[in-house]
């Protein structure tokens, strides 16, 4: 199953529907691991080193920091990118379904990062 960490401004009515609809999802929030107010870059390195996409709803500056990253080669297990516009059921329906496909490829360090945007 895939590991999650929901970025600061990300909505927790989408986190605890996926928990509601997938109790066994591994999802941590920023708030729960003392990166509240931490910088971005601060978030992705503990993301990466904990093995965990990262969910946000910040396309500006989140996937910049970690193109960075993968120049850099550091480890960057992926993004996942919701609008936040996107209505949470909507949301919700389409990370239930990332999770369902079980991601074919090895997560970690590859030729690049995973970016999905919803």
């Amino acid at each position: 199953m895939l590991r999650f960490l929901s970025d600061e401004d990300f909505n927790n009515h989408i986190v605890r529907g996926l928990l509601r609809r997938l109790p066994m999802l591994d999802i941590a929030r920023v708030q729960d691991v003392e990166l509240r107010g931490r910088r971005d870059t601060d978030v992705l390195e503990w993301a990466a080193s904990d093995g965990r996409l990262l969910l946000t709803h910040d396309a500006d500056t989140m996937i910049e920091f970690a193109n960075k990253r993968t120049i850099a080669e550091l480890p960057m297990p992926g993004i996942v990118e919701i609008a936040q516009d996107m209505p949470i059921g909507k949301a919700i329906e389409e990370l239930i379904f990332l999770c369902i496909m079980q991601f074919r490829w090895t997560m970690g360090r590859a030729d690049g990062i995973f970016t999905f945007i919803i």
